[in-house]
């Protein structure tokens, strides 16, 4: 079963991701297997800890996407991991626990690239809305706080949360992050006007702009 959300008009962050993929080849990651893997687990994860309704236990799929015996006990072995980090961090404990999921966005915005103004309408699913703010949940195969915090910039997470903040016009965002390698979790915080924040918006403008020029 397909999700409605992404047959809906507005721009999504992964339709600049697309654009930005098709406009530098170079940048579209390759899986050996035809399939985008990341993404596969990925998906899993998220439905484990945020719409676990869709997760069927006895048949191992997600929405009709089948995952091997292997893959879906890693994918509770991550979920285990978010919890055992609930357990004594209060605010990742406060998001598993009070969070709206699976929150869809929309907003007509208007943006200025290089002294151009143009108009577009954008919209968002965040993994958790806690009301005045929300973020994001991501698997990485950073091992270390430092090597999550560089992938922040180059798996262009900083482009999607800046995106995600202008659409619902808050002022503080996050990204929760479990290791696929060791389990570990990783936090990242991000307010407006940061540097993070800063960087996002100049990478989704361009794009947004571009993709607003081409159709």
């Amino acid at each position: 079963m397909s999700d409605s959300y992404y047959n809906r008009p507005e721009v999504s962050n992964s339709d600049l991701t697309q654009l930005k993929w098709m406009l530098h080849p170079a940048t579209r990651p390759t899986f050996a297997d035809g399939r985008n893997k990341a993404f596969h687990l990925g998906t899993l994860v998220d439905a484990l800890v945020t719409e676990p309704e869709k997760a069927n236990h006895l048949t191992l799929t997600i929405d009709g996407e089948a995952y091997t015996p292997e893959e879906w006990q890693w994918g509770k072995e991550m979920r285990k991991a978010l919890r055992r980090e609930a357990e004594k961090d209060a605010f990742v404990s406060m998001v598993l626990r009070t969070a709206e999921t699976q929150r869809v966005m929309t907003a007509h915005r208007r943006m200025q690239y290089r002294g151009f103004e143009f108009e577009l309408d954008c919209r968002c699913k965040w993994d958790w809305w806690l009301g005045a703010f929300g973020g994001d949940l991501k698997t990485t195969a950073a091992t270390t706080q430092e090597q999550f915090d560089e992938a922040v910039d180059f798996m262009d997470w900083d482009r999607s949360r800046a995106y995600y903040m202008d659409i619902a016009a808050s002022d503080r965002d996050f990204i929760i992050a479990i290791s696929k390698t060791n389990y570990k979790i990783f936090k990242k915080f991000i307010t407006r006007g940061d540097e993070v924040y800063t960087r996002g918006v100049e990478k989704y403008t361009e794009l947004a702009f571009r993709w607003w020029a081409m159709n």
